[in-house]
């Protein structure tokens, strides 16, 4: 064993004479390399930002989300707002584009110049404002395929160039501002049914105005010398082209060689001699007396005509107004109303076939109106009850509104009807005939999503309107729950189907007769047995003094327009209304907690309302612009509200269609 003691010493000493090697130790903090937000932003400041207005210093890896504009979720820039921060320089490509998780950029009101660098990186981005610079060159076709963009503004800037037809392939525009450019050529036909802001004047655009556009002010267009069309005011002459260049090819030298060609093929080109003059205006002057002539004779046989027909109409006229009426039903024509359900089905509405319009009850039948006592039951209702019947009833209050009592009547056939007691001091400037004329025509309104009227009263200063009972409570209820427990907001779903309800009776309220609702709130949406949105209250603000003290509840749904003045509500003011009702079931909070926000601040503030919520982002934002489209001060731009239901209805079959597909649901 001793000979291996030296081999045993050998390779000791060999170990102990290697290196030792430990593991690389970790890199100070400050050498951590910094975000590539972080770098897009640098990039983007170093060519942008010529005065160095903007403080940006990085010490920490996420001290970027801290600086002047941005807004981050989870560490990625969604939100990059400069507006009026003095920047002088250029947009340079390869910076800002890297940033592809946002959702809005502004860079209004600054002096940047130049081109619009490739932003077709930016797949998410819904709000683009570039307005109020000195940008220049054409429309950047990378703009095209941003197909989230809703809104998009270049106005006040120095892009020329043609407006790309392709525009109208960015079907979720809601705004689109090109004004005050050098824009040229025609106006493409866009027809996103989402675009209810527009704006293209003081341009050098030219040729008609299409009539996808012309639901549009003329305010969009002016300064726009080439621009014709009816919503211009502006005739479009398709004569003047074709004479001018009638008259340019008799003059230039261009026509010499058509009389050379005409000579080779064997026509002989002469000038007109005086002989041929006169013969032809001979000819023309007995044409014209011919003419003349047999216009006469077809006027008296026309005359001759009518007044056999006038005749033999008056010998078959029925002989009494009931005959008549009875002449109508039993010869109805098919085609009586077959244009407004085209219009209808265009439009987007969903109708059921049963339900008559105002108009269709007053064709259908007389106009006398059966009578219980003093009772007055709408067209075509039984009369299940009388007056004293009502009177004897048990009532239980259920809440006092804008213009009246309400109240739960159990009558003694166990029938339970709502009656709405209206208040004598503020619907008394509205006279007795004014009263039934008007009830008269809501009355005939049916609708699956309206609360029915049954009947009414009205006798010494006493109105009473009495409606179907529905038994599961109000929307408000629903929304912000009881005084003890702390609601949340509905699940986006229910939301949806709740705004499409509301969307179907106020548009069914609008377009089938000349009333409006006029006191949209959550307290007057109630759910019926299968927990359909149901609209009660309607057409009631018709009787009220609009000088009575102001309902606080109602205060914020009220228009700008309509508020503290003694105008009257419209139906573009009960757009305003559901735009804020969309906005309180989005969020749980009540008109009088909603912040003042800009437009394009608000689909963020109703997201963070719904920290919790699992839907989907898309959708949900879709509703919440829905909400501010509707909600807009300008009475002028809101949309009518069959087109709100149109844009409900089309967010509802996104929904059916990725849920077919089997995409589900996820966050953006």
């Amino acid at each position: 064993m001793f000979p291996l003691l030296p081999l045993l010493l050998l390779l000791i000493t060999t170990v102990q004479s290697q290196p030792s090697i430990s593991p690389p130790s970790p890199p100070p903090p400050n050498l951590l390399l910094p975000s590539s937000d972080a770098v897009a932003l640098l990039s983007f400041k170093s060519g942008a930002d010529l005065n160095n207005k903007l403080l940006y210093t990085l010490n920490e890896r996420f001290d970027y989300c801290q600086w002047q504009g941005v807004k981050c979720a989870q560490g990625r820039v969604v939100r990059f707002v400069l507006q009026s921060y003095s920047l002088r320089g250029e947009f340079p490509p390869d910076t800002l584009t890297r940033l592809d998780q946002l959702r809005v950029l502004s860079l209004h009101n600054n002096s940047l110049s130049g081109p619009i660098p490739d932003i077709s990186h930016l797949q998410n981005l819904k709000s683009l404002f570039l307005n109020r610079n000195d940008f220049s060159g054409a429309l950047p076709p990378s703009i095209l395929s941003l197909h989230r963009l809703s809104v998009l503004d270049l106005s006040f800037n120095n892009f020329s160039g043609p407006i790309p037809l392709r525009l109208s392939a960015l079907d979720r525009l809601t705004s689109l501002q090109l004004q005050s450019n050098r824009f040229n050529g025609t106006l493409p036909a866009l027809n996103q049914s989402f675009l209810f802001v527009f704006n293209v004047s003081g341009n050098d655009l030219t040729g008609p105005v299409p009539p996808t556009l012309s639901r549009f002010d003329a305010s969009a267009f002016q300064l726009n010398p080439g621009l014709c069309g009816e919503i211009v005011n502006r005739a479009c002459s398709s004569r003047a082209p074709f004479f001018e260049s009638r008259n340019a090819s008799a003059t230039s030298p261009a026509s010499e060689p058509l009389v050379e060609s005409a000579q080779s093929q064997g026509v002989v080109l002469s000038k007109p001699s005086p002989k041929n003059h006169k013969k032809t205006g001979l000819i023309l002057g007995l044409a014209i007396g011919v003419a003349l002539l047999i216009a006469g004779l077809l006027c008296l046989f026309a005359v001759a005509r009518n007044r056999t027909k006038t005749i033999t109409h008056e010998a078959t006229k029925p002989s009494s107004i009931n005959e008549g009426i009875d002449h109508i039903h039993t010869n109805p024509n098919p085609n009586a109303f077959r244009n407004e359900t085209q219009v209808t089905e265009q439009r987007g509405m969903q109708y059921p076939s049963k339900v008559k319009t105002v108009d269709e009850f007053e064709q259908a039948q007389p106009r006398a109106i059966p009578r219980s006592g003093n009772l007055v039951f709408c067209y075509g209702e039984a009369q299940l009850y009388s007056l004293e019947q009502l009177m004897r009833a048990s009532a239980e209050l259920l809440g006092r509104g804008t213009i009246g009592t309400t109240y739960k009547a159990v009558l003694d056939n166990q029938l339970i009807v709502t009656v709405k007691r209206l208040d004598a001091g503020k619907t008394a400037i509205t006279s007795r005939e004014a009263f039934d004329e008007h009830m008269d025509a809501v009355g005939g309104l049916r609708h699956p999503y309206l609360v029915p009227v049954r009947a009414y009263f009205q006798a010494k200063g006493e109105r009473l309107v009495i409606y179907d009972y529905q038994p599961n409570g109000s929307l408000f209820n629903l929304i912000h729950g009881s005084k003890s427990t702390r609601a949340k907001p509905l699940h986006w779903t229910s939301c949806l189907k709740i705004a499409e309800d509301v969307a179907q009776g106020l548009a069914y309220i609008h377009q089938s007769s000349t009333l409006i609702h006029g006191n949209l709130k959550s307290s007057n949406v109630l759910l019926g047995g299968d927990f359909e949105a149901c609209l009660t209250d309607y057409s009631l603000t018709f009787f009220a003094d609009t000088s009575a003290n102001e309902d606080p509840d109602s205060a914020g749904y009220k228009a700008p327009e309509i508020r503290k003045s003694s105008r009257r509500a419209t139906s573009k003011s009960d757009v305003y209304a559901f735009g804020i009702l969309l906005l309180e079931l989005l969020t749980g909070k009540h008109p009088s907690q909603h912040p003042l926000l800009v437009p394009t601040d608000v689909p963020d503030w109703v997201r963070a309302m719904r920290d919790d919520d699992v839907g989907d982002d898309n959708q949900l934002g879709m509703l919440a612009e829905v909400a501010c489209i509707s909600s807009l001060t300008s009475p002028e731009q809101r949309p009518a509200m069959w087109q709100v239901l149109k844009m409900i209805q089309e967010i509802k079959e996104s929904v059916m269609t990725e849920d077919n597909a089997g995409v589900g649901f996820s966050k953006q």
